[in-house]
């Protein structure tokens, strides 16, 4: 064919010179017979022209075709070594040349197209042939690839000269992985989300006795499951089958597994070895008659023929038996069941489908399973998450109301010592109720600390220092049996924290390293730099990129068991023995660490002791963070204790006890045990209020709402908010309120005194 066109190339370009050669002679000819000079020497000129055009022509046409003659050469040679189907066109997409290989695939050899050449393998060849031409011809190269019912090809284009050379290679084969026609293979399509059957090999083909389009066409009821008993058309009628799907993305590979009774019986569990989905067939009593590769792999070594389904798995809150006869008896039929295998290895969940089938009126069941470890191991986190979630409302809500009580029991103890001298016998009993008191008050700031719902005053901290002024308190606290040691970072980053809540924090982790070594050892504590340069991921949290001072303490104890690691922070769960210890220590240090914006982990390793590691983010001298709100206010101007306070509280003991220690102090104090009394008590205008002392939270309206809509009729008045949560539940809407300050419950008789005075002008 090579041959054929280069010789009709050679024909046209003859027949033109011809043409043109005669042109010249015939017109030098005239020049040479013409009566007037004048024409002659135009006559000859234009021959000469002509003659020199023609003869460029004539060596340039030459030229491209040596050049065009030695690519499509060179190309033929290529052509020849490869094993893939190739075929020589020009851009027009007709064909100069094939190898061997593509005469013996196509079997197509006298066709004058490469579209006409693709045909048989390809729905719209036209299209796809002049698409590639297209992007061959500007770009220089092009390809696709094509799923088909022969497999996934590819095919390429590249330009050659003035010519097209075309490659088709075949990428996936269907006859390959037991997906041919033999029948032993298993039947699968390939379907879309949508649905829409994408490819179908030679099994699923011959299974169906056509092409399909649509899953429905084969599958009445869809959507359907993995592990779902279906009923396939067939061309020989419906069967029934179950179904297999493999997770793959947008698209889901689908096997239809075999079941009695079918042609493809004879295939066995010898065609499941190969296929990526753990399989078991389990007997009615629940023995393992059979499983696949990808079974065997999931479960370990302890799943072998006839041993009990019992034994290699549990967690129904059932007997496995139970749940086998439930769904051998249609009750269960297709619920999915959540498992945890008996691995001495580690800990791995399965979802289990059951399906039933009949093998010679026997029933059986097909126990599809998925490894589900990762699924239990994120609800894990979630139910930890809400827990720990709902124990922190707990906490700040007992808190609140704790702080109502002491409030009242330390205010009023307050009121009897101010008649007492310190030689009544009565004065130590309430000193010991008012040091009791004090002590029942930090341990509800403990229980604020955990909920993260307490009031901090940060400020920029230095780790080393701050070791350092603890270090003569840690001693004392360690014992003569237990050797403190101290590690620091020459250059130690400043960080942002409240330093009292932190040095509690220091605190509560060395006593509990204490406790750990009954018999005496040493503990750790290092502190260093740590630059992160990608997000550490580890007990559930991620720590974000950035700079951070970590601090380290490690004893030499018995260690903590895995199990019970992740209980350490929870409030009230302890190790020691009742009376030793609250079980709030290491919680305050959590919510105090996380309120400060840090991050908190434990390892520990029986036998060798335990490890806390704190992070706390660098703190940048450029970007100083806010001031805390102030306590009390310090506003300029004489003061004075008299004047006339509205008291807002809905706990009557609190109110009383807040009511008579201002009184006492000289001024006048209006009562009101809700919001609204509030309100209506305002109404009177001949009123002269110096200074609102409000609850936050109360029945109805609560004190930010109640002061705002008092302050339009009234403003400039300063206000005294008291509360038993933190600031922080409020802080925002007390920053709208000018001139207002918080006092924290429980508080004193002087320090109640002291607030309201110095809001007053």
């Amino acid at each position: 064919m090579l041959a054929q066109e280069s010789a009709a190339r050679q024909i046209v370009f003859g027949k033109r010179w011809l043409v043109l050669s005669a042109f010249v002679i015939f017109a030098a000819i005239l020049g040479s017979i013409a009566p007037a000079r004048s024409l002659a020497i135009v006559l000859q000129a234009a021959s000469a022209t002509v003659g020199l055009a023609v003869l460029v022509n004539f060596v340039v046409a030459l030229r491209r075709q040596r050049v065009q003659r030695a690519q499509r050469t060179a190309a033929k040679t290529t052509m020849a070594d490869d094993p893939n189907p190739c075929v020589l066109t020009t851009q027009e997409g007709d064909i100069v040349a094939q190898n061997n290989v593509a005469l013996t695939t196509f079997l197509r050899p006298a066709q004058p197209t490469i579209a006409d050449l693709l045909a048989p393998l390809f729905a719209d060849p036209e299209a796809l042939s002049s698409r590639l031409a297209a992007k061959a011809t500007e770009g220089g190269a092009a390809k696709e690839d094509i799923n088909t019912r022969d497999g996934t090809m590819r095919l390429s284009a590249h330009r050659v000269g003035e010519d097209l050379f075309w490659r088709l290679e075949t990428l996936w084969d269907a006859a390959e992985n037991g997906a041919g026609t033999s029948d032993h293979g298993l039947p699968m399509v390939m379907a879309s989300n949508s649905n829409v059957i994408l490819f179908m090999n030679a099994a699923a083909r011959s299974l169906v006795g056509r092409r399909v389009t649509a899953l429905n066409q084969i599958i009445g009821d869809i959507p359907i499951a993995s592990g779902e008993m279906v009923t396939v058309q067939t061309a020989k009628g419906p069967i029934c089958m179950t179904v297999a799907e493999i997770g793959a993305s947008a698209n889901r590979p689908l096997y239809f597994l075999p079941h009695a009774n079918d042609r493809f019986q004879d295939a066995g569990w010898s065609a499941l070895q190969n296929l990526p989905i753990p399989l078991i067939k389990v007997a009615p009593s629940g023995e393992v008659l059979s499983f696949n590769a990808p079974a065997e792999q999931l479960v370990g070594a302890e799943l072998t023929e006839g041993v009990s389904l019992a034994d290699v798995m549990e967690g129904l809150g059932r007997s496995i038996s139970d749940w086998l006869q439930d769904t051998l008896e249609g009750r269960l039929l297709q619920k999915p069941e959540f498992l945890r295998l008996k691995r001495s290895d580690r800990e791995v969940f399965v979802q289990i489908r059951l399906s039933l089938i009949s093998e010679g009126g026997t029933p059986t069941l097909i126990a599809v399973l998925h490894d589900a470890t990762e699924l239990k191991s994120l609800e894990a986190q979630f139910t930890q998450s809400q827990k720990m979630q709902a124990i922190g409302q707990l906490a700040g809500g007992v808190a609140h109301d704790f702080n109502n009580l002491l409030t009242a029991i330390s205010g009023h103890c307050d009121l009897l010592l101010l008649r007492h001298d310190p030689g009544d016998r009565d004065y130590s009993d309430l000193v010991q109720i008012d040091q009791n008191a004090n002590r029942a008050a930090a341990l509800v700031g403990q229980l604020l600390a955990f909920s993260r719902k307490q009031t901090l005053r940060p400020e920029t901290v230095n780790m080393r220092d701050t070791l350092a002024d603890l270090t003569h308190l840690l001693n004392r606290l360690v014992g003569e049996t237990v050797t403190l040691t101290l590690s620091h970072d020459p250059i130690l980053q400043p960080i942002r924290a409240d330093k009292r809540q932190l040095e509690q924090v220091l605190m509560n982790l060395i006593v509990n390293a204490r406790d750990a070594m009954p018999m005496g050892g040493e503990i750790k504590v290092t502190t260093e730099n740590t630059q992160l340069a990608e997000p550490l991921t580890r007990d559930r949290v991620t720590v974000p990129v950035g700079k951070y001072v970590t601090v380290q303490v490690t004893d030499e104890g018995e260690g903590i068991p895995q199990d019970r690691l992740q209980k350490v922070f929870e409030p009230f769960y302890t190790t020691k023995r009742t009376g030793e210890g609250t079980g709030l220590g290491l919680s305050t240090a959590y919510g105090i660490v996380k309120q400060s914006g840090g991050y908190i982990f434990v390892d520990s390793t029986i036998g060798e002791g335990t490890t806390f590691t704190l992070y706390f983010p660098c703190h940048s001298k450029g970007a100083e963070a806010s001031a805390p709100m102030k306590l009390t206010a310090s506003p300029t101007g004489s003061k004075r204790e008299d004047g006339t306070v509205l008291l807002v509280e809905d706990e009557a003991p609190v109110r009383a006890f807040a009511s008579r220690a201002l009184r006492m102090r000289g001024y006048t104090v209006l009562e009101a045990d809700s919001a609204e009394m509030a309100l209506k008590t305002l109404e009177d205008q001949a009123l002269n209020i110096d200074v609102f002392v409000t609850d936050v939270i109360m029945p109805g309206m609560d004190g930010p709402t109640w002061v705002r809509e008092a302050l339009k009729a009234r403003p400039g008045v300063p206000v005294v908010f008291v509360s038993g949560y933190a600031e922080d539940s409020f802080g925002d809407a007390q920053m709208t309120i000018p001139n207002s300050v918080f006092l924290p419950k429980p508080f004193s008789l002087t320090e109640l005194t002291h607030t309201v005075n110095s809001q007053i002008q």
